[in-house]
């Protein structure tokens, strides 16, 4: 197949390594009118147990290296990039030669591990490129901390491994100094292994699933052999890869479509209900939603990235929510911050703008003690601390409001929190378009594809274990907020444009997810060579199957692809063609001249075995209450302190639910704003701004009497009821809804 190499590119320095002469250098900044983060450290440190203490230096650290740096008129112009002259002061230093603030003796270093996402050092490349700084070639971004005080090793290390450190992503040094860590150029290699499967036994296969932790279970393993074996050929770890993403249970949800022979029983043993279920989600789920009233007004359900509904005449609202709990219990900062990420693209994935975020989280018991956290967990507090952080992160930098949520802790989510999250967008009524022609070209947009992320989908179906962090350190996912707004604003433009004929985002499976659902039917040729990398050196199945955040994937006609390299161009984002839409259902993956994979569609998307699962439920004995006691204040003080109950102001402060300007209900109300409301209400702005403009041309459009265009609202709220699921699971699901509802 030919090699679809044409790309638009913006203008960024790119972070290959060229082999410059120049030694890296370091750059240190401090704050010179202090800096808020040591306190809260400290605080931190002292919930940890670590105490004598007397405070913690925050420095910030950069690993530079080109041309640019060469002389001192380019040291201060790379120095201005970063360090503000009135607050801040810059320190250069030799990489590698030592610290150039503090001694190492009480020091921690941190910065991310070599291929992992660093969107600060990305950042920095690309503003130099725009600025005009020629030659700065590297950049890797991390942070000192200076401990003053009397504290032992012991304590220097759990502060750096349990607080400041996450070794899943980051790479820390103790009393010392972290040199330069560049990823080294190693170019790609057409390294592909072929697997044989013919002759396997039952046990041999589920040895093979668990060695390459496919998540497969024996029946999915026995259809995978039937497979090649028709095809007469051993397997390629792409294609095995590629079909454990497929059918693992984060992308396809095989438990709720299994077949489910389900009993339940009262507290004593008595038979309830028997039935066998095939679908719960068929049976419950599609069907209740087909029985709802007002079937004009479901636009699109269960088919695509997200929901969508009748809002108005003219537009259309899309809803996502999906947890991200795994990667959020071993990289709380990152987990949390690509699952609201990853939500945000399931709307951009509908032709959507996003107009609202929304969070529901379950931790376990803030104050419990070190000694009970399972082996290999985070504290809960460490845990809620970085899902927080992610959260304000993401949302605050795309400009997205963050307006609704919930908190539950129980001992249940010590080792495993839930972190759900939630976006909403609008859309302009017949906007989104979901079929590709053969031919077009197949597209991707946004950010370039690195080494963080992979087997993530089935990373997500995995059972977590004190093991977890150790085996599934690459299935973390490192965000970049600024990527994603960059390539949400060309999306929309494009949209706008009629530029593509289909679109969806990439998440879990990474391309093979993206390319594979857009192409079930038509199949396509795919070129791995051609995908833009962020990391070199990475196997075809790394870059095939790489979670790496902040990419679209669209067809794009041959007409329309000059005028999408002109909108990337000049809102600076990078668009690469990869291969093209076929149209004979088969999947072809190339590296170069080297078929590595070759899938029909059918197979992939419809070849998996429904599982074969037993319900036995018995009801809890109910537990007489406790007497009331005479006096009710004590008790009621302490349920008011508990963290479920008490006031969630400080965390909602931290996320600006303003942005926008749709926001009419806030959530925050009373007369000193710090009491939470039921719900929020938003008029989008796309509807609101689109009316104001319809009547100053005096095109108004189709209306129906009520409508008003940018007096219609929007409400959101939400229900959670987790303790009730332990003696009901059916009643916790209804009040959970009658929550979300009634508020």
């Amino acid at each position: 197949m030919s090699k679809p190499s044409q790309r638009a590119k913006p203008k960024k320095s790119d972070a290959a390594n060229t082999g410059d002469a120049t030694p890296p250098a370091r750059l240190e900044i401090v704050s010179v009118v202090g800096d808020g983060r040591g306190a809260a450290i400290l605080r931190a440190a002292r919930d940890l147990g670590v105490v004598g203490i007397d405070g913690i230096d925050v420095t910030d650290v950069y690993w530079l290296a080109g041309e640019a740096l060469s002389d001192a008129s380019g040291r201060a112009a790379v120095a201005a990039l970063i360090c503000d002259p009135i607050l801040q002061r810059a320190t250069w230093a030799t990489a590698g030669a030592g610290a150039a603030t503090a001694n190492d003796a009480g020091c921690i270093e941190v910065a991310r591990r070599p291929g992992v996402t660093d969107p600060v050092a990305e950042s920095l490349l690309v503003v130099a490129g725009r600025v005009g700084v020629v030659g700065l070639t590297h950049a890797a971004s991390g942070t000192r901390f200076a401990v003053r005080g009397a504290i032992d090793d012991a304590d220097l290390q759990r502060l750096a491994r349990g607080l400041l450190a996450n070794e899943v992503v980051d790479r820390v040094v103790v009393a010392g100094t972290l040199a330069a860590a560049f990823t080294l150029p190693k170019p790609a290699a057409a390294d592909v292994e072929h697997v044989k499967l013919a002759g396997l036994d039952d046990d041999a296969l589920v040895a093979l699933s668990r060695q390459r932790r496919l998540s497969l279970d024996l029946p999915e393993m026995r259809a995978v052999v039937g497979y090649f074996a028709t095809a007469g050929r051993d397997a390629t770890d792409v294609e095995l890869e590629m079909i454990a993403q497929t059918w693992s249970e984060h992308c396809c949800h095989k438990t709720f479509g299994a077949m489910v022979k389900q009993r339940e029983h009262d507290a004593n043993g008595g038979l309830l209900f028997e039935a066998e279920i095939n679908s719960i989600f068929k049976t419950y789920i599609v069907a209740a939603t087909a029985a709802a009233p007002h079937q004009e007004r479901l636009r699109s359900v269960f088919v695509d990235n997200a929901g969508i509904v009748a809002f108005d005449a003219n537009f259309d609202l899309a809803l996502k929510v999906e947890t991200h709990n795994h990667p959020s219990a071993l990289e709380p900062f990152g987990g949390a911050n690509t699952g609201i990420g990853g939500v945000i693209r399931d709307i951009l994935g509908v032709s959507a703008r996003p107009i609202a975020n929304l969070d529901v989280l379950c931790f376990g018991p803030p104050d419990l003690a070190n000694d009970a956290l399972p082996k290999g967990a985070l504290h809960p507090r460490r845990i809620a601390d970085g899902v927080l952080a992610g959260i304000e992160d993401y949302g605050n930098k795309m400009g997205i409001p963050t307006v609704a949520g919930a908190f539950a802790y129980d001992v249940g989510y010590t080792a495993n929190p839930l972190v759900f999250c939630g976006t909403l967008g609008v859309l302009p009524r017949g906007s989104h378009r979901t079929t590709p022609v053969p031919g077009d070209r197949v597209v991707v947009l946004g950010g370039r594809t690195g080494r963080d992320g992979l087997r993530g989908a089935t990373f997500s179906s995995m059972t977590m274990g004190e093991d977890t962090a150790e085996i599934a350190s690459t299935s973390v996912q490192i965000g970049h907020p600024i990527n994603e707004k960059v390539a949400m604003e060309v999306l929309l433009a494009a949209r706008d444009a009629g530029l593509y004929t289909a679109v969806t985002d990439c998440g879990a499976g990474g391309l093979s997810s993206a390319v594979g659902e857009m192409a079930r039917k038509l199949g396509a040729d795919i070129d791995l060579r051609a995908v833009p990398l962020k990391v070199e050196g990475l196997a075809p199945w790394e870059i095939w199957l790489s979670e790496a955040q902040e990419r679209i994937v669209l067809a794009i006609s041959d007409a329309h692809w000059d005028a999408f390299v002109a909108l990337c161009g000049a809102l600076g984002s990078e668009a690469t063609t990869i291969g093209r839409f076929r149209d004979d259902g088969v999947l072809s993956v190339h590296f170069d001249d080297l078929e590595v994979a070759r899938l029909d569609g059918a197979f992939l998307h419809d070849g998996i075995p429904q599982r074969q699962l037993v319900g036995d439920w018995r009801a809890p004995q109910p537990e007489a209450l406790p007497p009331l006691p005479s006096d009710l204040a004590a008790p009621l003080l302490a349920l008011l302190r508990s963290p479920a109950i008490r006031s969630k102001e400080d965390v909602l402060r931290r996320y600006d639910h303003e942005v926008g300007g749709g926001t009419v209900v806030k959530p925050l109300c009373g007369p000193g704003a710090f009491g939470p409301t039921d719900a929020v209400a938003l008029r989008p702005l796309d509807v609101t701004m689109a009316a104001a403009l319809a009547q100053v041309s005096g095109c108004a459009g189709e209306t129906r009497e009520g409508d008003a265009g940018s007096r219609r609202a929007v409400a959101l709220a939400v229900g959670l009821a987790p303790r009730v699921g332990v003696l009901d699971p059916y009643a916790m699901a209804w009040m959970a809804v009658d929550e979300a509802v009634r508020n």
